[in-house]
């Protein structure tokens, strides 16, 4: 799996992940294209070599055109919505814009329709949130982590007026995040900005994963400090997973109607779960009730915690670590002569051990051609097995 790891030497902001991104080698012009579907008037990107310290590495710049307007949610939601970006980059981006617009309704006690954005509301910063967005797609990272962010201190100014560093919005942010915090000796300056808080606390895991590491990109930002360099690191490259180790997370409930299971279920295979089961048990005053397991790698437990609490009725769990044997495993896309369709193999010292169509798949098939779903099983797998794997 390809991943991104993010080393706040000195905070995070929109232009420092961008300047990262280009320095890891997104490439400026597929970055810009992709800016351009926004149809921002007067918009534009550039990126240089620049330093801080010993540190070498690209500042981005983002030109604007001289609009600096304030905008609300609504706004925002529409300038993306509207564009010919893709939908998975336009998801992402609304979501980061959503739980800034959430930060700011609570810090400023106000409905979160009524938010207007000020520095996050300019073009730059749309470009900022967006254009990461981008940029991890581009790069094909599939899953982002991030350092503790450093907090700084004392004041800085904006267009508030002074405000507190770290600002009330971006610790508002981290404290919905539960991402770490570590004290730094800076002061007076905002080394974790909004925009920056919201990208890393919408779309990475707070940790730092064991990775073999292809590639280190540096973000240079606008302040130049001499006592730690103004630079955003990113690591690129594949996550090394223990695959034996898993975790084992159980509850009982007695009190929950299975429609709400299915829907746990749901939410627990979409928080990272490997597998998810439901076992009858009997509890105390003999009443009749169900053990939800699930499996999962370690670093998911957070996020399998956090879904069993807001989605079960569950006052707590059982914990505990687990090894597993599986075998080799792999998808492959077959042209049966019903048509398209997955193939899941399954190997075993090097041999094909077995072949099983994708359920979702013969499903589809059955009920376009009205034929019985064990028959599209039996045409599909016969037709397979008069082929080599390799070749399909």
């Amino acid at each position: 799996m390809k991943i991104g790891y993010l080393d706040c030497i000195s905070g995070v902001s929109g232009d420092m992940l961008l300047g990262a991104l280009i320095d890891c080698g997104l490439p400026i012009d597929r970055l810009a294209a992709e800016i351009d579907k926004l149809h921002l008037s007067g918009c534009g990107i550039s990126a240089l070599p620049d330093k801080r310290g010993a540190i070498n590495g690209t500042r981005v710049t983002v030109s604007t055109g001289g609009d600096r307007s304030r905008r609300t949610l609504r706004d925002i939601i529409d300038i993306i919505s509207k564009s010919d970006l893709d939908a998975a980059v336009k998801k992402s981006s609304v979501s980061i814009f959503e739980r800034l617009a959430e930060a700011e309704a609570k810090v400023h006690c106000i409905p979160i329709e009524d938010v207007h954005f000020h520095e996050v509301g300019a073009v730059d910063a749309i470009v900022d949130i967006v254009g990461a967005v981008i940029g991890f797609e581009l790069l094909g990272i599939e899953r982002l982590f991030c350092s503790p962010l450093p907090s700084g201190g004392g004041a800085a100014q904006c267009t508030h007026g002074t405000i507190p560093v770290p600002a009330p919005a971006v610790l508002e942010l981290i404290a919905s995040s539960a991402a770490p915090l570590r004290p730094t000796p800076e002061r007076n300056v905002e080394l974790v900005t909004p925009t920056g808080a919201a990208i890393v606390t919408t779309l990475a895991s707070f940790e730092r994963p064991t990775m073999a590491l292809e590639r280190v990109g540096y973000g240079i930002g606008a302040r130049d400090s001499e006592a730690i360099p103004n630079v955003l690191a990113l690591w690129l490259g594949n996550l090394i997973e223990n695959e034996r180790g898993m975790l084992l997370i159980e509850t009982n409930i007695d009190d929950m109607s299975p429609e709400v299971c299915g829907y746990a279920m749901e939410r627990l295979f979409a928080a990272g779960a490997a597998d998810v089961w439901f076992t009858p048990i009997q509890m105390k005053k003999d009443r009749p009730a169900t053990m939800l397991s699930v499996l999962a790698h370690p670093e998911y437990e957070a996020a399998i915690v956090d879904t069993l609490l807001r989605e079960t009725s569950t006052m707590g769990m059982r914990v505990r670590s687990v090894e597993r044997h599986h075998a080799v495993r792999e998808t492959v896309n077959f042209d049966s002569s019903l048509g398209r369709i997955d193939l899941k193999i399954k190997r075993f010292r090097g041999e094909i051990a077995g072949i099983h169509p994708e359920y979702e798949d013969c499903k589809r098939i059955a009920i376009e051609r009205g034929i019985p779903l064990q028959e599209v099983y039996r045409i599909v797998i016969a037709e397979a097995g008069t082929k080599q794997i390799d070749d399909i």
